[in-house]
């Protein structure tokens, strides 16, 4: 599992490890092999400069990993500075250093020439994820990449039903019809006819508890965070959960064949962009219900009845290869 960001976080280690104590996650460190945290030219010297805002950030990314995936392995690419030369070459070294999943907390406006870096994220078999946006009903870059899983955010509430929860779309959620990117072959909606719609899937992006001791406006400890920057961690460590990408597919495309293994999200809207039954903009096809939807494979699902017709016909098949 791979997080890129910008500048360097000197307390991400010993931050990691106050917030998993606090949830009794095993530990994550350098000397157990769990944490490896280089630049963006693959060496481990930091960066020369700190940014309280980037590292901030850095401790979401890697607290809500975490979160979502505790015996994950974390690898952090540390760049030199949020310019796009720099973030662009961060994704290429987690891509150069085997990473299958790849979470990313950045964005860019959209811009005509966008589709010429597209490149970056045109790896079958790698499973990226980007946080949609935090300007509600806006579209972002890289999300708006047809390579790319787009995160929406959502609120939970705790309720007296069987899930424990309601879920709603966060309002600040980046989501609408890409200015400049083609739409996908696996997208089928009516909000944006011609382009690609944003997001694919989402997850809780208001309430993530985040430990920091970089000081942020002066604040140190414990934080209460928002923001699609959750959400895209959450969904790449519910990636790697559901295993390694099938090789010359691209991840994004699955949570389309699964639609019944996300919560499906009704209510709320961000922007102009509502929530609705089936695919919305602000939250896509769902919340992940477990990882099921994450994987490449039968569009039925593991746990769900195949039809006896195609039952048959598989059986059939079988033995005609066996014969």
């Amino acid at each position: 599992m791979a997080i890129t960001i910008a500048h360097h976080d000197p307390n991400l280690e010993s931050d990691l490890g106050v917030y998993r104590r606090q949830f009794r996650l095993p530990a994550c460190t350098k000397a157990n092999g769990c944490l490896r945290v280089i630049n963006q030219r693959g060496g481990t010297t930091p960066p020369a400069s700190t940014d309280p805002g980037w590292a901030f950030e850095e401790s979401i990314d890697v607290d809500a990993v975490s979160a979502a995936c505790p015996t994950c392995r974390i690898l952090v690419v540390e760049n030199d500075s949020a310019f796009a030369s720099d973030m662009f070459a961060g994704v290429d070294q987690a891509v150069a250093q085997g990473a299958k999943f790849i979470s990313n907390s950045w964005i860019f406006p959209e811009a005509p020439f966008e589709t010429n870096f597209d490149f970056h994220f045109n790896h079958p078999g790698i499973a990226f994820t980007f946080g949609s946006g935090d300007s509600g009903g806006v579209t972002q870059y890289p999300p708006a990449s047809p390579y790319v899983t787009a995160v929406g955010g959502t609120t939970l509430t705790r309720a007296n039903n069987q899930r424990g929860w309601t879920e709603s779309a966060w309002p600040g959620t980046g989501c609408g019809c890409s200015l400049y990117e083609p739409k996908p072959s696996f997208q089928h909606d009516s909000i944006c006819p011609d382009h690609r719609t944003i997001a694919d899937v989402s997850a809780v992006a208001a309430g993530f508890a985040v430990y920091d001791t970089v000081p942020l406006d002066g604040s140190t400890g414990w934080f209460v965070a928002d923001g699609t920057s959750i959400a895209a961690p959450l969904v790449a460590g519910m990636y790697a959960l559901a295993g390694n990408p099938a090789p010359g597919t691209f991840p994004n495309s699955y949570p389309y064949a699964h639609p019944r293994d996300f919560h499906d999200i009704t209510t709320g809207s961000a922007g102009p962009f509502s929530a609705g039954p089936g695919y919305d903009a602000p939250t896509g096809v769902g919340t992940p219900s477990g990882v099921d939807g994450l994987r490449a494979g039968d569009p039925y699902g593991s746990h769900r009845r195949v039809p006896e017709s195609l039952r048959k016909a598989e059986t059939a098949s079988q033995a005609r290869r066996s014969a």
